[in-house]
């Protein structure tokens, strides 16, 4: 009898909830969240990153693992990381091969004079007697506990691909990976979730997920692109806790590879709408057929071709 109670007050202290005054909230001395990848990624943050195939999620997962481990920028400055922070990168579906050719392209672009040896780890299928396990599982997560030491930044790449248990489409099946990536976010640990797009451009599955993440990212390939350019995209932020503005602005990134050495080329969104607003003008479209092409809304062609009429960009 006395063993038994002993189990139910331990399971009533264990479950025992915290509560706080105001007054005493507002005086506690609380460091501010330090900026792990300025501006999408702070400290303890959870992020989502989702595309449809072959746009590029795993050139950015990969550029975001390098940079946060060094210290820099990436997309010509619009990310930076101000120091290196310790990565553990794990990818559920790349050869080995060609998660070895990236990564020398992108260390050979880097600026910096590279990371330290301890401070980007990769787990990878190929390395593995068994496999990957499911990390939507408690023993699949455990296996990554030993991996985690000091680390700041946990990258899953992809969502698919490392959490097998349920279906996407079901909120039940994403708790489990919620509740440890609230554990993970109580030890000091960020993470960025890598998933794939579904067909109407939103992240494929329940939408629950999105629901405790500081910042959902997702990468669109533009209307005119061609499959011969590589990887180029849209950025366009879903969500952006804590910043906004210019920072929040969606924009065009591609990726160019000259002597073994990665090169990002940036733009904003408004300059590749004008140009192809201006395109279509030339073409003897009118607005409203130009709308209908792109999608934009009657107003903004309207702005668009005023903005380029003002800097002598169009002659009517």
């Amino acid at each position: 009898m006395g063993i038994v109670k002993d189990q139910i007050e331990k399971a009533t202290q264990q479950t025992t909830l915290k509560a706080i005054t105001i007054k005493n909230l507002l005086s506690l001395e609380i460091q501010p969240r330090e900026m792990i990848l300025n501006p999408i990624l702070p400290e303890q943050g959870l992020v989502m990153i989702h595309a449809p195939r072959g746009v590029g999620k795993t050139h950015v997962s990969l550029q975001v693992a390098h940079t946060v481990a060094m210290g820099g920028h990436m997309f010509n400055g619009k990310w930076t990381s101000d120091r290196p922070h310790k990565v553990l990168f794990v990818d559920g579906e790349m050869p080995l091969v060609v998660m070895q050719e990236r990564l020398a392209k992108i260390i050979n672009s880097s600026e910096s004079e590279g990371v330290t040896e301890d401070n980007l780890l990769i787990i990878t299928p190929d390395l593995q007697d068994r496999g990957l396990p499911d990390l939507s599982t408690p023993q699949g997560q455990q296996t990554i506990e030993e991996h985690l030491k000091d680390v700041k930044l946990l990258i899953l790449d992809n969502y698919s691909a490392l959490c097998r248990h349920g279906r996407e489409n079901e909120s039940e099946s994403w708790i489990p990976l919620q509740e440890w990536f609230l554990k993970l976010r109580r030890r000091g640990i960020a993470v960025l979730l890598v998933h794939h797009s579904n067909k109407n451009g939103g992240q494929r599955g329940t939408s629950r997920k999105e629901d405790i993440l500081d910042t959902v990212i997702t990468l669109r390939k533009p209307d005119n692109y061609d499959p011969r350019e590589g990887a180029r995209f849209e950025v366009h932020y879903e969500k952006a806790r804590g910043f906004f503005g210019g920072e929040a602005a969606p924009f065009e990134a591609s990726l160019k590879e000259q002597s073994g050495r990665f090169l990002w080329q940036t733009r904003a969104l408004e300059e590749c709408q004008l140009e192809k607003v201006l395109d279509l003008k030339k073409e003897g479209l009118t607005q409203r057929e130009i709308a209908l092409e792109t999608g934009l809304s009657p107003a903004t062609i309207n702005r668009r071709l005023k903005e380029a009429k003002e800097k002598g960009n169009l002659d009517e």
